[in-house]
């Protein structure tokens, strides 16, 4: 979840400083090298964006698809299924649906590929200023140690949301605002901004927010928040998931980039590892570290994916390890297949496929962007991290759709 800051002019609130981000599922990613916020959205009295120079969704051939018939296509198969629990009850989808429920659920590549190339379209994305490629990074989920009793080993509070946190809906006198929402507390006859991280720490028993479960190590905790989401590994031998559940408002800020500009660590050295390794080194600054990223993270206990499927995206479907990416739903319809032509983190290894598009990000803006979805724990973490590749994307759609 990114949180940005969100400029307009409230008539009936008393707004002090900024209370309200772009509300989404994790947060960019902590390494230093990440792209700023894209801009808000106009707000309501300024000057309109100039309209894009190109059409972002162009009509394509499948000879343009870069690795098309070599992909493994039954792997995607899964994902498609589950999309389809929520697109098959769309007209224009549900034909394509009812198909690929005929065919059953373990296709071989061969009639896995035939059934995309029979029901869908390919069109290709396309950049505002008429490029065809973009930004993919990666993402995961993590799995950390916790317990649902607080002891001297788990320390660390997994809240839900407070009782005290105002959330205003925006949308419901500024339409074009639709997802925006201001979050506050009540202070008088004011509405503040509400505590910043290092606020809820210091303020813990202050704070009317139920403790869900309590972490060992708060930098795995806040590297969950990052995330979003998360699996927890509990001290009785079970596992459950928690889930984002809202925010506090404020903006996310990289702690990479805070111990870069502190002088602390190289450009190169500001990864997730090289982060944990400095904060292992420095457990006197660690208050001070994670205090530097104002942005918290409330969250919700959810039930593991049956099967052993990953996290439920904002689709409401598990999502699927590397088969599953985050888009721009203004851009991509949530759950649609993409086939994505990129290459293997830090590396010029192609890296093409079919996905599904089953997740959304506050850092992913924009036509040709994507988040890989690697899958759970650390090795995945590992991946998540490294990406930060270009790409190409097409979007397939059921034939006769227009877009």
């Amino acid at each position: 979840m990114i949180p940005r800051p969100l400029c307009i002019a409230l008539t009936a609130l008393t707004v002090v400083g900024i209370l309200s981000g772009c509300a989404s599922t994790r947060e960019e990613s902590i390494c230093a090298s990440a792209q700023p916020c894209p801009a808000c959205p106009v707000c309501p009295g300024a000057e309109p964006e100039a309209p894009p120079t190109e059409d972002p969704v162009q009509p394509a051939q499948w000879s343009e698809l870069i690795g098309w018939e070599a992909d493994r296509h039954a792997q995607v198969w899964p994902a498609l299924l589950r999309s389809c629990t929520v697109l098959g009850r769309q007209p224009d989808w549900k034909a394509a649906c009812d198909a690929a429920d005929k065919i059953g659920d373990q296709p071989s590549d061969e009639s896995a590929r035939r059934y995309f190339t029979e029901w869908f379209t390919p069109w290709k994305l396309v950049n505002p200023d008429g490029s065809d490629e973009g930004l993919v990074t990666g993402y995961f989920e993590p799995v950390i140690e916790a317990s649902r009793q607080k002891s001297s080993t788990y320390r660390w509070p997994i809240h839900a949301p407070p009782e005290d946190m105002i959330v205003v809906d925006l949308a419901k006198t500024h339409p074009e605002l639709k997802h925006m929402r201001l979050r506050g507390r009540i202070e008088g006859r004011n509405l503040v901004p509400y505590w910043t991280r290092g606020e809820i720490s210091e303020k813990e028993n202050e704070i009317p927010a139920r403790t869900l479960f309590w972490a060992k190590d708060p930098v795995a905790l806040f590297f969950l928040h990052v995330q979003g989401s998360g699996q927890l590994q509990l001290a009785d031998g079970s596992r459950t998931r928690i889930g984002y559940a809202d925010q506090n408002g404020h903006q996310y800020v990289s702690i990479g980039r805070w111990l870069i500009d502190q002088g602390e660590l190289e450009t190169h050295q500001a990864s997730m590892q090289g982060i944990r390794n400095w904060a292992q080194n420095n457990p006197e600054r660690l208050d001070e570290l994670l205090a530097a990223n104002p942005s918290y993270v409330f969250f919700r206990e959810l039930p593991l994916s049956p099967g052993g499927g990953g996290p439920i995206g904002a689709l409401g479907v598990p999502l699927t390890d590397e088969r599953s990416i985050a888009t721009d739903p203004r851009y991509v319809p949530p759950g649609a297949p993409v086939f994505l032509a990129t290459t293997e983190p830090l590396s010029d290894t192609p890296l093409r496929r079919l996905m599904m598009t089953q997740d959304t990000g506050g850092a992913i803006k924009g036509v040709v962007r994507a988040d890989f979805f690697w899958g759970s724990g650390s090795q995945s973490g590992e991946l998540a991290g490294r990406m930060r590749q270009q790409g190409k994307m097409w979007l397939l759609l059921p034939r006769g759709v227009k877009p």
